[in-house]
C-alpha cells in the first residue's frame, strides 16, 4: 500500500470533517500540530508521528491532478488534502487511507490511489510504535544519516510538493544531501529534477537487474558509507574511475516527441512599480497563443495565473528569494520554474521553461527571434539559451536516457553587449553572424546555432561562442 494518500474533494474539508478523519485511529489517538499549525499529526503512544496531514489546498488550475497523479479530480476548483504515512508501518498506511475515505464521504470527491480509501472503520493501532527521532522528526524524511536524508516515494510523479520543498530546505540548511528513492515506474516533475543538482543529492531508482541506479545519470548505486553512491566498475582505475550504467536506463526509444527548452535571466531596476512575471508571460503568449494557466509556490500549481499576485508574494518575501512553479494547459504542456531574488544589480528573475510537442508537432522555432526581441526590448533580458530535446511531450522525467538538448540559439542582452570590449560580441567564430535585436544604437544580439537534435555539434559551436565572449 502507498505511503501517501490524497483526497480530492468538491467541498472544503471543514473542521468537523477533518476531525472525523483524525478520529480514524480512535478517540484516544494523540494529535499534534507542527509547521505553524499547517500540518496535523496522528502519533503513537510516545508522541511520534504515524500520519502527517497537510492543510487542505484549494486548486483552481485544471489538469494538475491528471498531471501529477493520473487521477480524475472534481471540476475546478477542488480541494487537495495530503496524508503521508510513516514508512514501513502498515497500520499507519491504513490510517492515512481511512482519513481520506472519511473526508471523501463527507465532502465528496475521490482519492488517490482509489484502493487506499475504501474503509471508514477505525484502525486499531494499540501498541503500534514508529522509529524514534530524528528519522521520524519530519514527515518527509524516511531515513537520516550524517550525509543525506532519504525520502521514499511511491507516486506516479514525484512533484515539488510543499512538504518535499520543506525537506529540500531543511537538508540544505543542515548541509546534507537529499536522496529520493522510487520504483522504476515513477517519473519526476521538472521542478524536482532541476533541484537535484548538488552532490550527494540524487534520484535513486529501484531496479530488478542492478539493484539501484541514478535515474538522471544511469550510474549503478549501492548503499555505502551512509548514502547511495556509485559503484566502481571492475576495470576502474584511479585515473579512470568509471561507473557501470544500469541496463534499464539505456532502454531508450525515440518516439518523435520533443521539448523546446528555454532558460533566461532578466534583471529589473528595483522599483515599487515593478510587476514581475511579465517576461515569462510574453514568451508563453508568443509560443502558444495563450498566457500560463496557473502558478504556485509548490506543486500542484493551485492559483490562476496573475502577475499582480505573483509580484505581491515576491514583494512580501523580499529580501528572501521566491521560488514558484508555473504551468500551462493540458492541450499544450508547459512548465516553468522561476526564482526571484534581490541582488546588487536589481531584481533578478531566473526562468527555466519547457514546452512539450508530440510526434508530428513542430516546435515554433521561427517565432524564437521575435521572442528574444520582446524580452530584450521590454523586459531587461540579460541572457537566454534555447534548446530542442528528444524528450516526452508531457514533460515528465523518466528514469531512462533522454537525448541531450541541442542549442538552437543564444541571446545576449543589450546591456551585456554594450559592456563587452570592442566588436567582440559582433565578430564571432560562428559561421552565421549574430542578428541585431532592438534599436541599432543599443542592440541585443541573437546567435543562431544548428539546433538539430540528431547533431551534437551545436554544443561545440556554443562552447566556442562562450569562450569567445569571455575573451578566452
Amino acid at each position: 500500500m502507498t505511503k501517501d494518500v490524497i483526497a480530492l474533494t468538491r467541498r472544503m474539508p471543514d473542521p468537523l470533517t477533518v476531525l472525523a478523519g483524525l478520529l480514524s485511529g480512535g478517540p484516544d489517538k494523540l494529535v499534534e500540530t507542527v509547521g505553524e499549525d499547517a500540518v496535523v499529526r496522528l502519533c503513537d503512544e510516545e508522541g511520534r508521528p504515524l500520519v502527517s496531514v497537510e492543510a487542505p489546498l484549494l486548486v483552481q488550475v485544471a489538469g494538475e491532478a491528471e498531471r501529477l497523479l493520473g487521477a480524475t479530480a472534481p471540476a475546478v476548483p477542488f480541494w487537495w488534502t495530503e496524508a503521508r504515512a510513516t514508512t514501513g508501518v502498515e497500520e499507519a498506511e491504513r490510517l492515512a487511507g481511512t482519513f481520506a475515505a472519511r473526508l471523501i464521504s463527507l465532502a465528496g470527491g475521490s482519492a488517490w490511489p482509489p484502493e487506499a480509501a475504501r474503509s471508514v472503520a477505525v484502525v486499531k493501532t494499540d501498541g503500534v510504535s514508529v522509529a524514534p527521532t530524528p528519522a521520524a522528526a519530519q514527515p518527509a524524511i524516511d531515513a537520516l544519516t550524517d550525509k543525506v536524508a532519504v525520502v521514499i516515494q511511491d507516486r506516479p510523479v514525484v512533484a515539488m510538493t510543499a512538504w518535499l520543498s520543506d525537506a529540500f530546505r531543511a537538508t540544505a540548511d543542515a548541509e546534507l544531501g537529499l536522496q529520493i528513492v522510487t520504483s522504476p515506474g515513477t517519473t519526476l516533475s521538472p521542478a524536482v529534477r532541476n533541484s537535484l543538482t548538488g552532490w550527494p543529492s540524487r534520484w535513486v531508482v529501484q531496479d530488478e537487474r542492478d539493484g539501484y541506479y541514478d535515474g538522471l545519470s544511469g550510474a549503478v548505486l549501492r548503499w555505502q558509507n551512509g548514502m547511495f553512491a556509485p559503484v566502481e566498475a571492475a576495470d576502474a582505475t584511479p585515473d579512470d574511475p568509471r561507473t557501470p550504467v544500469a541496463a534499464s536506463f539505456k532502454e531508450f526509444a525515440d518516439t518523435g516527441e520533443r521539448q523546446l527548452a528555454i532558460s533566461f535571466r532578466t534583471v529589473h531596476p528595483a522599483d515599487d512599480r515593478l510587476v514581475l512575471g511579465g517576461a515569462l508571460e510574453a514568451v508563453w503568449r508568443e509560443l502558444t497563443g495563450n498566457p500560463p494557466a496557473g502558478w504556485g509556490t509548490a506543486e500542484p500549481a493551485n492559483l490562476p495565473w496573475s502577475l499582480r499576485q505573483l509580484t505581491d508574494v515576491a514583494h512580501d518575501r523580499s529580501p528572501a528569494p521566491t521560488w514558484v512553479v508555473v504551468v500551462g494547459s493540458p492541450e499544450r504542456p508547459g512548465l516553468a520554474t522561476v526564482r526571484i531574488s534581490r541582488t546588487t544589480g536589481g531584481v533578478e528573475e531566473d526562468v527555466t521553461l519547457a514546452f512539450g510537442y508530440g510526434a508530428g508537432e513542430e516546435p515554433p522555432v521561427d517565432a524564437l527571434p521575435r521572442v528574444a526581441e520582446i524580452l530584450a526590448t521590454r523586459h531587461h533580458l540579460q541572457s537566454m539559451l534555447i534548446q530542442i530535446r528528444k524528450a516526452r511531450r508531457d514533460l515528465a522525467v523518466p528514469p531512462r536516457f533522454e537525448g541531450p538538448g541541442v542549442p538552437v540559439a543564444f541571446v545576449l542582452g543589450a546591456e551585456e553587449v554594450r559592456e563587452m570590449p570592442g566588436d567582440r560580441a559582433r565578430r564571432t567564430p560562428l559561421s552565421e553572424p549574430p542578428v541585431q535585436l532592438g534599436p541599432k544604437t543599443r542592440p541585443a544580439l541573437y546567435y543562431p546555432l544548428p539546433g538539430d537534435p540528431s547533431d551534437l555539434s551545436g554544443w561545440q559551436d556554443f562552447e566556442r561562442l562562450m569562450r569567445h565572449l569571455k575573451g578566452a
